[in-house]
């Protein structure tokens, strides 16, 4: 293996050569730290670089391991924490002047877990704003650009997270997701991201941006990767109180069980029926591969797709203000544009408009659920659009004209809403080159399911292999 080589294997090849001790920890970082010197100047992944930090716990990890104290597949691997996760000693932007200053004085809870199992630090990821905007443009920080083509968005609010990872910048990252913001850039930047189930990954220091929407989980290569990942940050957390307290398998256990006999639902009227036609016919294409390797493809209906988007919008907003609200109230005039006027709209959502989301939420998720039961899995396109190119506004797809924040979140929100496990796999590509994201989602806790779904598509193809060329 190459040198130069090295930060494009996945963890779970990463881990074997350190576990033998062909591959050392050192000179894995190095390695990172040399990519990101070579790449991130055009990518703009990073606010916040962990240099010689990263190289002292990669010096302490190989001495930990050469005593034998092998801790398991994270241990001397480099990942990078979108920027609104808390690092004690580390500052904590949320991607906003606002908090350019802030030291938090503790880790949050996955960050703690990740450094259990071993994991190195690298740094702090860029995102957009307050985590309020799925394009993955900032103000302050700069634009995340997409590795396949720099002109175009990178996707957000967990720009820097997949926009890194594809980029050879880290071997993973963690991102947050209120209304698609993990699956939005790994679909658009060609990485594999998982929202898990609501309550299944601790949110304790994580900076908030919704409530009862918000959700954390990891961004990686490979859909092995990602079972890796949670295997180290799922878990109940007592401090956390949307922490849900259930059993947490082994997410790499059952991987390769494959798909034959998966039931698998195609969501058509508001689903399928408005894609854009790059979208259309690449993910079409991979409903067949899964059929083709043994699962059952049935058509059903979902309206809750088209609904979420007003539900999601009142109760999305008046959260936010409540996260959000102070800053706004302060220091309103260093916002961005589109994020200041998104938490100023929350000002408008009465107690009655809130009530009644919420109340048409319960019934999207009970008969979601009952859905669910004759069903296994529900496949979709994460985006209906690919990467479109920087400061686009408005964007057409389906016979419709949206908003961008609207266009890219139409097929996310809904996984939020009802706080479904949901992951985005590389599918293919457009014609004019720009990755396809597969979203795959599966009943509450059963993020197994769809890690042996992504994982089996994958094995049948080889679009999580390739590597854009910067």
């Amino acid at each position: 293996m190459r040198y130069q080589d090295l930060y494009l294997l996945p963890i779970a090849e990463v881990a074997r050569l350190i576990q033998g001790r062909k591959l050392s920890p050192v000179e894995l970082v190095s390695a990172y730290l040399d990519r990101i010197d070579a790449v991130d100047k055009e990518v703009n992944a990073y606010i916040t670089l962990m240099r010689e930090a990263a190289l002292s716990v990669a010096a302490e990890a190989e001495k930990a391991i050469s005593r034998g104290e092998y801790k398991g597949p994270l241990h001397g691997v480099p990942v990078g924490l979108k920027d609104l996760f808390s690092i004690k000693g580390i500052r904590t932007t949320a991607g906003t002047e606002v908090m350019a200053d802030l030291v938090p004085t503790e880790d949050c809870t996955v960050a703690l877990k990740l450094k259990d199992a071993g994991a190195i630090i690298l740094g702090k990821l860029n995102m957009t704003e307050l985590a309020y905007d799925p394009t993955g443009e900032n103000i302050h920080y700069g634009d995340v650009r997409n590795p396949w083509s720099l002109e175009r968005m990178s996707g957000g609010s967990s720009s820097g997270s997949a926009a890194a990872v594809v980029a050879g910048e880290c071997a993973a990252a963690l991102g947050s997701d209120t209304g698609g913001s993990i699956r939005i850039p790994a679909s658009l930047c060609g990485a594999v991201g998982l929202k898990p189930t609501f309550g299944r990954v601790s949110l304790y220091g994580v900076y908030p941006l919704a409530w009862s929407l918000d959700h954390a989980g990891p961004i990686a290569r490979t859909a092995e990767d990602c079972a890796i990942l949670l295997n180290a940050i799922a878990g109940y957390d007592a401090v956390d109180p949307v922490s849900v307290d259930v059993p947490v398998p082994d997410f790499t256990s059952n991987l390769a069980g494959g798909v034959k006999a998966l039931r698998i639902g195609l969501p058509q009227e508001h689903g399928w029926a408005v894609l854009s036609d790059s979208v259309r016919w690449v993910a079409e294409r991979a409903v067949k591969t899964l059929a083709e390797l043994g699962a059952t493809v049935t058509d059903v209906s979902l309206p809750a797709i088209a609904e979420s988007h007003a539900i999601s919008g009142h109760i999305q907003v008046a959260e936010a203000l409540v996260s959000d609200g102070e800053i706004l109230r302060n220091d309103g005039n260093t916002l961005s544009t589109r994020v200041r006027q998104r938490l100023e709209s929350g000002l408008a959502v009465t107690v009655d408009q809130y009530i009644r989301a919420q109340q048409a939420r319960a019934r999207m998720i009970q008969e979601t659920r009952e859905l669910l039961r004759n069903i296994d899995v529900l496949a979709l396109p994460t985006c209906p659009v690919v990467a479109p190119p920087h400061g686009i506004s408005e964007m057409k797809f389906g016979g419709m004209t949206l908003g961008s924040t609207a266009a890219l979140t139409y097929l996310t929100r809904f996984a939020n809403l009802t706080g479904l496990p949901a992951i985005s796999v590389p599918c293919g590509f457009s014609e004019e080159g720009l990755p396809v994201g597969l979203q795959l989602i599966g009943r509450p806790f059963e993020e197994a399911t769809v890690l042996r779904a992504a994982y089996a598509y994958e094995q049948a193809t080889e679009w999580h292999g390739r590597h854009p060329s910067l």
